[in-house]
């Protein structure tokens, strides 16, 4: 009889990994790791641009329909006292808020309410902790143009991170709505109201 040892089997020889082995799977969970974090930083910036730009579309819709309530009492003639730049030098509280149903306003008393509660949106000074704005955007300038039933408004703010400059020559406003910078975003909405 014959006898063939194909193999040897040798207990002794493997007991637990090697040194080598547990630096290579450490190495290979802290890559992981480290890559999430940094998944979820930029998602959360990510996150924060597309709040801004949210808000800055629906800071842009609010004064459009705040014109096109005004404008279905007086016409549109009046609503060209909308046209201005707001943010940069805050406007003062009107003295009639028109916020009483016993005191009526005028369309002047009520385009003056508007641009103040607009602009005291735009900068957050209407969402405050203790003295702190709290909400609006950072940086901010709206610029509104209202010419023969077309309102072009303009929302120009600074974003977090540098890219190339949001606003473009040949919109509306152009370089004229907000500070030209690295870190301005810009967002135009075209409007038609009769």
């Amino acid at each position: 009889m014959r006898s063939y040892l194909l193999f040897q089997y040798n207990k002794t020889s493997n007991r637990g990994f090697t040194l080598i082995e547990v630096l290579v799977a450490l190495f290979i969970l802290s890559t992981g790791i480290l890559g999430a974090v940094a998944m979820q930083a930029s998602a959360k910036k990510g996150s924060f641009d597309a709040m801004q730009r949210s808000l800055a579309s629906a800071y842009a819709q609010n004064i459009i329909e705040r014109m096109r309530g005004n404008d279905a009492q007086v016409g549109s003639n009046v609503l060209n006292g909308y046209n201005g730049n707001y943010g940069i030098n805050p406007l003062s509280a009107p003295g009639n808020r028109c916020d009483l149903s016993t005191s009526l306003c005028t369309p002047t008393e009520l385009i003056t309410n508007d641009l103040y509660e607009w602009e005291q949106s735009l900068i957050g000074a209407d969402s405050k902790n203790i003295n702190a704005n709290i909400g609006g955007l950072s940086e901010v300038v709206g610029c509104i143009n209202h010419s023969n039933s077309n309102v072009t408004v303009a929302i120009s703010w600074e974003g977090r991170e540098e890219t190339s400059d949001g606003a473009t020559s040949n919109d509306e406003f152009g370089e004229n709505c907000g500070t030209a910078t690295t870190k301005r975003r810009q967002i135009v909405i075209n409007a038609f109201i009769n």
